[in-house]
């Protein structure tokens, strides 16, 4: 298999900013750091596509849009998903949350909360923009080698199809689009079904499976491209999220018998920069610390301390800490939240028992903070409150494969297979193995998965399509007046730093409204732009 010359490392001036030469649904403007960057001579969409050589610099231009340049496009909208559910506050207790307070409170104020996702959905949909036009303007360049060439197409049909899995998963049913759609075009598009936009999803990932090589293919160079593990992994979540468990079950099956990932013998090291692309990893997106370009993280900043360079918004809770000491959890503890006056912080001999480690109580609501996220000071780079953190982001791991295939096997009453794939988890932080059945061991899965995935993003989307034994999606009885998350901040908890700290309400989601918020709202700009023709998502007004 020829190799791609490209990497994607590559920074962003071998690419064209073609989201500014014509635009998606969402393209009312480009952002500055796609303005600073100089164009190719007088080259447009319409002659660009003309050589390999171009077709790569354009796929590259596919995997930048999936984090872009900076905290505030899609980071922040990361860092929101966890922040309204049980596992994080808002956190910051000395500035305006501006964009968050709407969410994380569930305010149900159609505008404000749509304000604070609209980046986002501009951004995925920015994304699958550049996605279509190299998809459908590569059509006609001759390759020398033609698997290069579908490999190729098979890395941007996997991108497309993730950033669609994003939206439906947030928003439900979304505008398929497919082909180079200008702003003028916006109006009168309309949103498709979830259902068809799962099916549009599905449809990408069967499409690329085929022409992407396994891990253990990759030259050195390739690692961190997309591979056939990635994509039968995220086909995999998609049916799970459908609750299509056979399905599901054949494409995790797929990747645990290939044998090319196993899960890191420390659990410590998941996070590690110095485990980037590690054997755990199925996908994430790749960082590099050059401080001459954006092509680093800074979330690891964004959700710091303040006392610690940091900028502190989602903060873990007291209430997911219960949960990793109820289970006897504390290796994955340690590994997930930092605590202030800690004097232990692994991996980082600068704090100790005269130095503690500091998270002020009165400007943090819960005087912890994101560890999966640390960044220990010998590693970090200079300046650090910026876009050049060469810590990737992980998106799906192994042990998350090893959690979708438990639930699957439990929901097909394969229960024998279901234990020995949770138990695989857990032994790695040395818990015992899990011998229930049936709905218990369906718990323990539940319970496995947030324990496990931590701060990761996954949480509120579990709870989103969870269905407990009251028929209600599990969200709806984490949150409201009765949810268990609210009760038990204002009647059960002793935590002495979020009572004494009611900067941030310790009412968080008791606002909460069944039938509305198992979703986000359309952003009302969306709305207007398409001239009434997207409608909003029940509830909003």
């Amino acid at each position: 298999m020829k190799t791609i010359k490209s990497n994607i490392f590559l920074n962003r001036r071998l690419w064209l900013g073609s989201a500014c030469l014509a635009g998606a649904l969402t393209l009312t403007g480009c952002s500055e750091s796609f303005l600073e960057e100089p164009l190719r001579g007088q080259q447009t969409i319409e002659n660009y596509y003309t050589s390999e050589e171009e077709v790569e610099q354009q796929v590259t231009g596919c995997y930048q849009t999936l984090a872009f340049d900076d905290w505030w496009q899609i980071y922040k909208f990361y860092v929101m998903n966890d922040v309204v559910t049980d596992d994080e506050w808002m956190g910051n207790t000395t500035q305006d949350p501006g964009d968050y307070k709407p969410l994380a409170f569930y305010t149900g104020n159609t505008v404000e909360a749509g304000n604070g996702v609209q980046n986002f959905y501009q951004y995925r949909f920015k994304g699958i923009f550049q996605c279509n036009a190299t998809i459908n303007r590569s059509a006609g360049v001759i390759f020398q080698d033609e698997n290069l060439k579908n490999r190729l197409m098979a890395e941007a049909r996997f991108i497309r199809a993730f950033e669609y899995f994003e939206l439906v998963r947030s928003f439900g049913g979304m505008p398929i689009l497919t082909t180079i759609t200008m702003p003028s075009e916006a109006a009168g598009i309309e949103r498709a079904s979830a259902e068809d936009t799962y099916a549009f999803i599905e449809q990408e990932l069967l499409a690329a499976i085929p022409n992407l090589p396994l891990r253990s293919e990759q030259s050195s160079a390739e690692i961190g491209r997309i591979t056939k593990g990635a994509a039968q992994g995220m086909l995999a979540k998609v049916y799970l999220y459908q609750e299509k468990y056979k399905e599901a079950e054949a494409q995790l099956q797929e990747v645990i018998n290939s044998k090319e990932y196993k899960l890191l013998d420390n659990f410590g090291d998941v996070w590690s920069m110095d485990h980037n692309n590690s054997e755990e990893s199925l996908f994430e997106y790749q960082t590099n610390s050059d401080i001459s370009y954006n092509l680093g993280e800074r979330i690891s900043v964004v959700v710091g301390s303040r006392d610690d360079s940091g900028w502190s918004w989602g903060l873990p809770t007291s209430n997911l800490e219960k949960a990793f000491e109820e289970e006897g959890d504390s290796v994955r503890r340690l590994w997930t939240i930092l605590h202030h006056n800690q004097t232990f912080i692994p991996n980082d001999d600068t704090y100790n028992e005269d130095n503690p480690y500091i998270i002020t109580p009165s400007k943090h609501k819960s005087a912890r903070a994101n560890m999966k996220l640390y960044i220990p000071l010998a590693k970090r780079p200079d300046p650090y409150d910026a876009p050049h953190i060469p810590l990737n982001y992980r998106i799906l791991r192994y042990a998350d494969v090893l959690l979708m295939y438990a639930e699957v096997e439990n929901a097909l009453g394969k229960d024998a297979e279901a234990q020995d794939a949770l138990n695989q988890v857990r032994k790695r932080v040395g818990l015992k193995n899990v011998t229930s059945t049936g709905t218990a061991l369906r718990d323990a899965i539940r319970k496995e998965r947030r324990l496990e995935l931590a701060l990761e993003g996954n949480r509120l989307f579990d709870l989103r399509r969870w269905t407990d034994d009251n028929g209600k999606k599990a969200i709806c009885n984490v949150m409201g007046s009765n949810g268990s998350f609210v009760k038990y901040n204002l009647e059960q908890s002793t935590d002495e730093y979020e009572i004494s700290n009611q900067k941030e309400s310790s009412d968080k989601g008791a606002n909460f409204k069944e039938g509305r918020d198992e979703l986000y709202p359309i952003p009302n700009s969306e709305i207007i732009m398409s001239n009434g023709s997207l409608k909003q998502n029940p509830g909003y007004n």
